[in-house]
């Protein structure tokens, strides 16, 4: 785990240590929130936004005195994500590969949802030309495309080989060869679609 999040940093992808499954199975999460909602795919730290970075010996520190946990990544620094369903992940992976658009780097979380990293809008001045993440949104209530999420400023994703509980995994179906972001307006157009 810790020799990836120093590859994550080696690439310019800032990252931070997050929480980890339980292993003393009284609860699914390492945190101490009970019911914790996404357990395993979180920050450890309140203060993830300030701590990440892409200091390769600070990555080091942290995962050799904490080994288990996962590995964070701050979005709308770098790359924005859509996060969709891995079915609807699927289906847009098939067209992409048809229509020969740029795919880029695209993460499995267990067999339930597809990361698609885009390249990040940062904050653009004209907010209405993008959006804003919100930690909170359920993807189900989100009506033009039901079941996709996007994380951007303010946001994270939990990266591969970030383990998740009940033995799931987050990983690679499209590994961040030299870390090319496709255009996220075409990505989510194609998202959209497959999610309507």
């Amino acid at each position: 785990m810790g020799a990836a999040a120093q590859q994550y940093a080696a690439l310019g992808w800032p990252c931070c240590p997050g929480a980890h499954p339980a292993t003393d199975g009284t609860r699914a999460c390492s945190c101490d929130r009970i019911g914790c909602p996404s357990p395993g795919a979180h920050p450890s730290s309140q203060v993830w936004k300030l701590q990440a970075t892409v200091d390769t010996d600070r990555v080091g520190q942290w995962w050799n005195t904490t080994p288990e946990a996962n590995i964070i990544l701050p979005t709308g620094r770098v790359f924005d994500v859509f996060d969709v369903p891995a079915e609807a992940g699927r289906l847009a992976l098939a067209r992409m590969e048809r229509d020969e658009v740029p795919i880029g780097p695209v993460a499995a979380m267990g067999d339930e949802r597809y990361l698609f990293f885009v390249a990040t809008r940062g904050a653009p001045e004209d907010e209405d030309e993008w959006w804003s993440c919100h930690l909170d949104t359920v993807p189900e209530s989100v009506e033009e495309t039901p079941g996709m999420r996007w994380h951007c400023r303010d946001s994270y994703v939990v990266a591969p080989p970030s383990a998740l509980p009940f033995g799931r995994e987050v990983s690679w179906v499209a590994f961040p060869e030299n870390a090319t972001l496709p255009d996220p307006l075409r990505v989510l157009e194609i998202l959209a679609d497959v999610c309507e």
